[in-house]
């Protein structure tokens, strides 16, 4: 199967480096140089991966990443953000924007192609792990990625999602900041954990009844958190 990445970046001499050493991979490329266009190409193409520039002439990359995560058809299209920036705050904020993975100006080819065929890959395995996972009221559809407290859908970004998943998977048993992150985003930051700590407080306020006084997501201080082992409609 080939995949279709689309490339939204300004700079021609990083769009014509790519374009040559993705092909050169079997990928088929798409390129634009704005956002607009490129979104345009986005949900007219729904493409298997996209790889995003962070600072774009007309609408910035942190407004596409919004717009990709919040359309229905489009959310679950894995994100790599590129940039010349390196500070913790742009990251982190990609990150918790619902980006798979980032990588900073100036970046190695082989890093880059390395880090494509984990999301890729982690997105193929996530398609075919098809259940419906319940614990107290709370329902996962992995299929649809559609999470219901009681009859209610919950609005959940595709990391909350994804972290909530995973937590599940492992219901009684404690994992690590850096375990989650691990395995969340495909790629471990160092020190960058912080980010694992606001998606299970986002968590907690929509799947908790009281996010103050968490029934389902226990913080293990000092090492990370373990959903629970709460039997269906015992919450």
């Amino acid at each position: 199967m080939t995949h279709t990445i689309l490339v939204i970046e300004d700079e021609a001499h990083i769009l014509e480096l790519l374009r040559y050493n993705l092909e050169a991979q079997g990928y088929n490329v798409i390129l634009t140089d704005n956002g607009k266009e490129g979104l345009e190409k986005c949900r007219e193409l729904s493409p298997d991966l996209v790889l995003l520039d962070l600072m774009l002439p007309d609408i910035d990359g942190i407004d596409v990443c919004k717009k990709i995560k919040s359309d229905e058809h489009l959310k679950n299209i894995p994100i790599i953000m590129l940039t010349a920036k390196s500070e913790e705050f742009d990251k982190i904020l990609g990150l918790e924007l619902g980006a798979d993975d980032y990588i900073t100006k100036p970046f190695s080819i082989r890093e880059l192609l390395a880090r494509i065929k984990v999301v890729l890959r982690r997105s193929k395995n996530e398609t075919e792990e098809n259940e419906i996972i319940k614990f107290g009221d709370i329902t996962i559809d992995t299929e649809k990625h559609i999470v219901y407290k009681g009859n209610e859908i919950l609005d959940l970004t595709l990391k909350e999602f994804e972290l909530l998943k995973l937590l599940s998977k492992n219901r009684g048993k404690v994992l690590t900041r850096d375990y989650l992150l691990d395995k969340v985003w495909g790629y471990e930051y160092a020190g960058e954990t912080r980010t694992v700590d606001v998606h299970i407080r986002h968590l907690r306020k929509k799947i908790e009844d009281d996010d103050k006084l968490p029934v389902y997501i226990e913080t293990v201080r000092g090492i990370g958190y373990k959903l629970k082992d709460i039997g269906e409609g015992n919450a």
